[in-house]
């Protein structure tokens, strides 16, 4: 990797950690702000396709452990992300011979998992703010928020990845 390389690396890591991050939160404390309490509130457009209601998660995607005992989600949610999280970092900082797409989708993982990282280090039992909700009559996505976005987006850019033909691969008797 070249100096020029690195820079737009480093820039663009830069640019979407503050965005991302930085959008995430702010919407999250305006859901705060204006969507918690009683009773509980939505705002519905476009004929109830898109809804903005406030909802704490305790869990993780859809809720996933949230049943879980306070102790065991705080390490698995919070101590357990922060470690994957730290590696997903590191990748994306030092390793150069991963392609354009790749970076992108990583570091949108990454800046989407520090904002829900950041809810969980700083609400009141771990939770995390989610406010958006889709759907078409009874059939609707679970609330998520921005960082829920980012990260769904990096995964999505990383199916090519996993469903792409494998390479043959080099047999030990042929290495």
């Amino acid at each position: 990797m070249n100096i020029t390389q690195g820079r737009w690396r480093l820039a663009f890591l830069a640019i979407v950690l503050i965005t991302c991050v930085g959008c995430d939160q702010a919407t999250k404390q305006l859901a705060v702000d204006h969507l918690k309490g009683p009773p509980p509130q939505f705002y519905s457009f476009f004929g109830d396709t898109f809804r903005i209601q406030y909802a704490e998660n305790p869990g993780a995607f859809l809720g996933l452990a949230k049943n879980l005992p306070p102790d065991a989600r705080f390490w698995l949610l919070t101590v357990v992300n922060g470690v994957v999280l730290a590696f997903v970092g590191t990748i994306i900082f030092f390793r150069t011979d991963i392609d354009r797409l790749s970076m992108i989708a990583l570091t949108l993982i990454f800046a989407g998992g520090i904002g829900n990282l950041i809810d969980r280090a700083t609400t009141q039992n771990g939770v995390v703010i989610d406010f958006l909700n889709l759907g078409i009559g009874g059939l609707r996505t679970g609330v998520f928020n921005v960082a829920d976005m980012a990260i769904t987006a990096g995964f999505v850019l990383l199916l090519p990845y996993v469903f792409r033909k494998a390479e043959d691969p080099v047999t030990v008797a042929e290495a």
